[in-house]
């Protein structure tokens, strides 16, 4: 199949995405937090690397941060409890910078929270788990936490990137709900999670692999809910 035919075979459905994206409903935090015990809203990578400072950050990423931190605000009031950041620390020799430019070294500013979060009167006491990788439970502390908190069945994921670590601890999510035959409910709320753009031309510029946001972040949505993930607008 050459280009050409590619797109013109793609376009139907990628017109259905488009729809099916600007009609996604909005989820009420009442109803998720009725028992706010059985809650989490897990926060991924939502750090100054990401966001403000660093090779990798991005004014859409730190877009996101506004809603995320009202999000997290909310959940608090209603007696949500289990808000789980699990971030990127990375060691300075990391594999990873194999695929991308050093970013989110332990003990850097990098590494940090954003200010918006860290100003939340409640933040000192939220429990930080560190990764060294896109997933958020390989050598982490994040399955044990998980193993230690049966009661919670209704996951909030947000954060960054939609194609890549937010994904992936969605999908974690999800999988091992399947996997350990629990009834658990993961949701995405798509005004609080994005990617990074890197356009054709500056990446043949300066010799990056290309990543269309706006098309990946669409279609890692989708494939979020192929997977059984309830993709929202927001969390009202």
């Amino acid at each position: 199949m050459d280009s050409s035919e590619l797109i013109r075979g793609s376009e139907p459905f990628l017109r259905y995405l488009a729809d099916w994206e600007a009609g996604l409903p909005p989820a009420a935090l009442a109803d998720l937090a009725a028992d706010p015990r059985r809650v989490a809203i897990v926060s991924v990578d939502v750090i100054n690397g990401f966001c403000t400072t660093g090779t990798l950050a991005s004014a859409r990423i730190q877009g996101i941060v506004a809603p995320i931190a009202e999000l997290f605000r909310r959940a608090q009031a209603a007696g949500v409890q289990n808000l789980v950041p699990v971030q990127e620390a990375h060691e300075p020799d990391a594999l990873e910078f194999a695929q991308y430019p050093p970013h989110g070294v332990r003990g850097t500013a990098e590494a940090e929270a954003v200010p918006e979060l860290k100003a939340l009167p409640f933040f000192d006491q939220i429990e930080v788990f560190t990764k060294n990788s896109i997933h958020p439970a390989f050598n982490t502390g994040f399955e044990p936490w998980l193993e230690g908190h049966p009661e919670v069945d209704t996951f909030v994921v947000v954060g960054d990137c939609t194609d890549l670590c937010a994904y992936q601890s969605a999908m974690y999510l999800k999988l091992r709900a399947n996997a350990r035959q629990l009834a658990q409910r993961v949701i995405v709320p798509a005004n609080c999670v994005q990617t990074f753009d890197t356009p054709l031309a500056l990446a043949l510029q300066i010799g990056a692999v290309p990543h269309d946001g706006d098309l990946l972040h669409l279609i890692f949505l989708y494939s979020m809910r192929l997977n059984g993930i309830e993709v929202v607008r927001s969390v009202s």
